[in-house]
């Protein structure tokens, strides 16, 4: 049997369902060991999806999403804009989340969305680009410094709604070359 076609596009309404439950699932995943087990437990499936067709009616302009699909079904998803962070210069990017369904994790979709995700930040005039990652998230920041990026020495704070504190670092890479 053939594989599976593979292809990246950007996201539509109707992905919104599989996007808010590909969105927990990973972070089930990937933060099991790094945030509290009752707030992973305690996410929405259902709020995330209605957040995600919220983003997504809001239309591209807003923060573009690319999907990537494999035999027309999504497995993982990223959101690109300017970058958010008040130090950025112009022409500076930010990929703002990638997440892969947890099941298709180590065969290379992650590699094909974060490239595609990228060159939407380079046809949109970005020059660099800049990402935030948890500090402890040790098999994110393999994945990032594999694909180019640095960590640049920024670090800050976060919460997200009523969960834990999370503690990120900043890295930056140049999107002058694919």
């Amino acid at each position: 049997m053939a594989p599976a076609a593979v292809a990246v596009r950007f996201a539509s309404l109707a992905d919104a369902e599989a996007i808010g439950r590909i969105h927990v699932e990973s972070w089930r995943a990937a933060y099991a060991r790094l945030l509290p087990a009752d707030f992973l437990a305690g996410l929405s499936i259902a709020q995330r999806q209605a957040a995600w067709r919220r983003q997504l009616t809001a239309g591209e302009s807003a923060a573009p999403v690319v999907v990537v699909t494999e035999g027309g079904t999504v497995t993982g998803f990223a959101c690109v804009s300017a970058s958010r962070d008040e130090d950025a210069s112009a022409g500076t990017g930010e990929l703002q989340s990638l997440y892969l369904d947890p099941a298709m994790w180590g065969r290379g979709l992650g590699r094909r969305l974060h490239a595609s995700a990228l060159a939407v930040l380079r046809e949109g005039g970005c020059l660099r680009a800049t990402l935030w990652v948890l500090e402890g998230n040790a098999r994110a920041r393999r994945f990032y410094e594999r694909a180019g990026w640095a960590e640049e020495g920024a670090a800050k704070v976060d919460r997200i709604a009523d969960g834990p504190l999370l503690r990120e670092v900043r890295y930056v890479r140049a999107l002058t070359a694919p």
